[in-house]
């Protein structure tokens, strides 16, 4: 089993910044590939940002390219989202989650992913 908890969230303008953190416990973390995905009010959750278990690789929704950041800390156990410029759209609850696929095949999609955190609030004002 791996635990995930996201922590970061709040309440920012729109140009704003937040940097959201995923700690994880439990097994290895440097065995998962780490992705975040985002959740809207009457919307499905969309994939948003991907890295794979090195850190080499990074992968992002087109909604948010030159934006927002993913990185990770293995020795620290712990997965990052950067995000710049926010935008009101970018008003959700952001979850991190991580697979087993460590080289993540399909970032995109949620069935990649083994484990979910709880979730934390981002709301960009206007």
């Amino acid at each position: 089993q791996v635990q995930l908890a996201e922590s970061g969230g709040g309440l920012v303008q729109a140009g704003g910044s937040l940097r959201l953190s995923c700690a994880a416990s439990g097994r290895t973390f440097s065995n998962y590939a780490m992705g975040w995905f985002r959740q809207a009010p009457g919307k499905e959750r969309e994939s948003v940002a991907a890295i794979s278990w090195s850190g080499g690789r990074a992968y992002y929704a087109d909604s948010v390219k030159g934006r927002f950041t993913i990185s990770r800390d293995n020795p620290k156990n712990t997965a990052y989202l950067q995000m710049n410029s926010l935008k009101p759209e970018d008003t959700a609850v952001y979850y991190c989650a991580a697979s087993a696929d460590r080289l993540l095949t399909r970032w995109e999609r949620q069935y990649q992913y083994d484990y979910w955190g709880q979730g934390t609030q981002v709301t960009v004002s206007s």
